[in-house]
């Protein structure tokens, strides 16, 4: 099969972002629930040629070039990655999945702040797949949103990702293209500071993951179908267990035993912790029976990168017999908190140092309020690994979650009013699985405007009975006036989080909640730089 060349997926994908009119144009009315969810959809004119976006800076236009001369480009860093379908050994568990070659998590992609990452991704899977770069700050034709930014990069075919990495930090990279996620497609990615101001011995990169495909026949596609379906307006609060078909569809042999999840509850969360009931739950790829063991001496000073990957479940982590002194979250530094336990919304990552102490502690990931739990194990002496059932104290100890935080004084946005205030308020429910931003699910075509220079005011509404896991594509928000830059965070429901950036990245960027399912429902939208 022919592969198209960067420069021909990049010229063809203006035709998509060329249907982009402004968002009081669009329908009030949302589509079918499973309609137009299909990122890969591209337009074209009726000669083949590209359209820019009426009004609104083209991903490929000379602002996005202009940003990323400004960023200056350095030595170039080489990466080959191949999506394909592979088995995965869990720890004792094959399944049949989609992965970045057969490695769970993929391979690590590690590079300097300042480089040039050159990253080749080769489509061996029978559909249409994509690579978001999730927290990078980057040139918007790379950003990987099909139907918004660039083509989804068809079976067979491939694309050469280019950019300067422009920050450091704990990133991560998935596809935006359907549920794919929810598989084994993700990897951690690592921009190192050369001027890094901690002090460490070791490093330990921990990637938290529910899971469920290809086990019993579940695949996350025919989990968003069922989801899809609504819950014909049962009671959230009916204590469904996990596994158990409760009005979502007849299970059969080709889509395994119904994963929608009932009376999953957790304060720590506003009420309702999730939707769906994975089978696992994983740290690096394994199973708590079959832990990762990561070995240290005593004494050593640890850099623990959390990073949350999962669809659909928060954890709350704590290391066995340690405080956890938190540095960094979505990549930027903080002034230094001390806690015993962490609340990980998906996307969300944590950079925490750590003292060991002599002997082995669970690394535990609970699955708030889902009653599972992953775990990996830290040893530095002799003694018994923990069992799999094993629940550190800490974890009902002190807990610290974001809005605590207050950003380091180097990266603390500039006191300044906002310009712009963008108002979303975050609506639906499983009972209609209509998620949705202002009422309206996804279209490609409706953006919210903004223009360069501007200080924007994101004010996310919660009106769901449900958490919400809010992320932004392309920028850094900040939570309150001194608090933590974060690309992600959680809006509980009936609250509402106001977030501020600098409109400082020209083009078209998703905004969606990082529930892999609410967002493939409706719960997405773009964020457009007025031309």
């Amino acid at each position: 099969m022919r592969t198209p060349t960067r420069r021909t997926v990049l010229v063809s994908a203006l035709a998509a972002a060329g249907t982009g009119l402004l968002a009081a144009c669009s329908n009030d009315a949302g589509p079918d629930p499973m309609k137009g969810m299909d990122h890969s959809a591209v337009n074209h004119g009726p000669t083949g040629q590209a359209t820019p976006p009426a009004g609104f800076v083209s991903p490929t236009g000379p602002e996005v070039a202009a940003a990323e001369a400004g960023r200056r480009p350095g030595p170039e860093r080489k990466v080959a990655l191949t999506a394909t379908e592979t088995t995965l050994d869990l720890g004792g568990r094959t399944v049949r999945s989609w992965a970045y070659g057969d490695r769970l998590p993929g391979q690590e992609v590690r590079a300097t702040l300042g480089d040039t990452l050159a990253l080749t991704l080769a489509n061996h899977l029978p559909q249409p797949t994509s690579l978001h770069w999730h927290g990078l700050a980057l040139r918007n034709d790379m950003d990987g949103v099909p139907g918004v930014t660039q083509e989804a990069v068809r079976p067979g075919a491939s694309f050469d990702h280019r950019f300067a990495l422009s920050h450091p930090g704990t990133y991560w990279l998935h596809p935006h293209s359907g549920v794919q996620q929810d598989r084994g497609l993700y990897a951690p990615l690592i921009v190192e500071d050369p001027k890094e101001p901690l002090r460490y011995d070791r490093e330990w990169v921990v990637v938290l993951d529910d899971w469920l495909d290809g086990v019993d026949g579940s695949t996350p596609d025919a989990v968003l179908a069922e989801l899809a379906k609504g819950m014909g307006g049962m009671d959230h609060s009916s204590h469904g267990m996990p596994g158990t078909d409760m009005g979502g569809g007849t299970p059969t042999p080709a889509t395994g035993p119904s994963r929608m999840l009932m009376g999953a509850t957790s304060p720590l969360l506003g009420g309702d912790a999730g939707d769906v009931a994975h089978p696992f739950h994983l740290v690096n790829g394994r199973l708590p029976s079959a832990p990762e063991t990561f070995t240290a001496k005593p004494g050593d000073r640890i850099r623990i990168r959390l990073i949350n990957a999962g669809g659909d479940t928060a954890y709350r982590v704590a290391l066995g017999g340690h405080e956890l002194t938190v540095t960094h979250t979505d990549g930027f530094p903080v002034e230094q908190a001390t806690t015993q336990a962490l609340l990980l919304g998906m996307g969300e990552r944590y950079d925490v140092l750590v003292t060991v102490k002599d002997g082995v502690f669970p690394l535990t990931a609970l699955a708030e309020g889902k009653n599972a739990a992953a775990l990996a194990v830290l040893r530095a002496g002799g003694g018994a690994a923990p069992d799999a059932s094993v629940r550190p104290a800490e974890l009902d100890g002190r807990l610290l979650t974001a809005g605590q935080l207050k950003a380091d004084a180097s990266v603390r946005l500039p006191a300044k009013a906002p310009d712009r205030t963008v108002r979303l308020e975050l609506t639906g429910g499983m009972a209609r699985a209509d998620w949705a931003f202002n009422g309206r699910r996804y279209d490609p075509a409706q953006r919210y405007p903004v223009a360069a220079g501007e200080r924007v005011r994101l004010e996310f509404r919660n009106s769901t009975s449900m958490w919400h896991p809010v992320h932004l594509h392309g920028h850094s928000f900040a939570l309150g006036a001194d608090g933590p830059r974060k690309d992600t965070a959680i809006v509980l429901p009936g609250t509402t989080l106001a977030v501020d950036f600098d409109a400082d990245n020209p083009g078209l960027w998703m905004v969606h909640c990082h529930n892999v399912y609410h967002s493939e429902t409706g719960m997405m939208t773009v964020l457009g730089y007025q031309a």
